[in-house]
């Protein structure tokens, strides 16, 4: 895979060793047909091909009709977590991925899912906030923190809305720009409609059977409890409208590392 980054972004993520953020395996430059400069990064290649294709295999052509299981589903958000804790608070300066959605997270032959895609990034200050103009800014529809859509500043809060979305994707099997998403719905206010009593109603068919054969003796009500309630609840706290009532990414990554634990203590019993 070869993608086009600014310079200084470039340099950062070629540095850059996380299990969950996509490898720089090296750099070249060259010139296009007009002799402009070019310069790439090449990244490792991803077996698996993209959460995106995952999820939603139907509008694919050529992509085989798969399916992920909750215990894949709620590792895949764990990693996605962790990267972007990375990239919030462990990097410096922070690192906003500011375009986080299904087709930038990719998954390798393990099923271990890595964020690509940076050319939209940017970069904070503690101390000034974005250091570049949200003039230049583009995120998708659908993924993009609400604020963004009024000019607000880049901020973490804006990654976490992102990824409030991706998580109520992917227990939903729901684009956020689903045919259903209409007059004035979306997918955050169609969850937040069933939240908690009905959340068994709003979940994708292939997860709620998958576990209904392989659980029988389970109480349905208890599962939903223990894992589904409060997967919901943290996609919904990240996807609040305003930006300061979000959590950080690491408490998003702690609370789903403790969810995912327990998930994988229950199949192990």
């Amino acid at each position: 895979m070869i993608c086009r980054e600014p310079s200084l972004k470039s340099w950062v993520l070629r540095s850059t060793r996380h299990r969950n953020i996509l490898k720089c395996v090296t750099s070249c430059s060259t010139t296009d047909t007009e002799r402009n400069e070019l310069k790439a990064l090449v990244y490792q290649f991803m077996a698996n091909g993209s959460l995106e294709r995952w999820l939603h295999p139907k509008q694919h052509n050529g992509t085989p009709n798969r399916t992920l299981s909750l215990r894949l589903r709620i590792c895949i958000a764990v990693d996605v977590a962790s990267a972007l804790d990375y990239l919030h608070n462990e990097l410096t300066p922070s690192l906003m991925h500011c375009d986080l959605k299904p087709s930038n997270i990719l998954l390798d032959y393990d099923m271990t899912a890595r964020i690509g895609d940076f050319g939209s990034a940017k970069f904070l200050s503690p101390v000034l906030g974005s250091l570049e103009h949200l003039i230049s800014f583009r995120g998708t529809i659908g993924y993009m923190a609400p604020e963004y859509g009024m000019g607000c500043q880049i901020s973490a809060g804006g990654d976490v809305y992102s990824f409030g979305v991706i998580l109520l994707e992917l227990l939903t099997g729901k684009r956020p720009t689903d045919d259903m998403f209409v007059d004035g719905l979306s997918l955050c206010k169609f969850c937040q409609s069933m939240f908690p009593d009905r959340v068994a109603e709003i979940l994708d068919p292939h997860v709620a059977h998958e576990e209904h054969q392989r659980c029988e003796e389970v109480d349905a009500e208890a599962w939903m409890q223990r894992y589904i309630v409060p997967l919901v609840a943290l996609g919904l706290s990240c996807t609040v409208e305003s930006p300061n009532d979000r959590p950080g990414m690491k408490d998003v990554y702690a609370k789903l590392s403790v969810i995912r634990s327990s998930f994988l203590e229950r199949r192990d019993d």
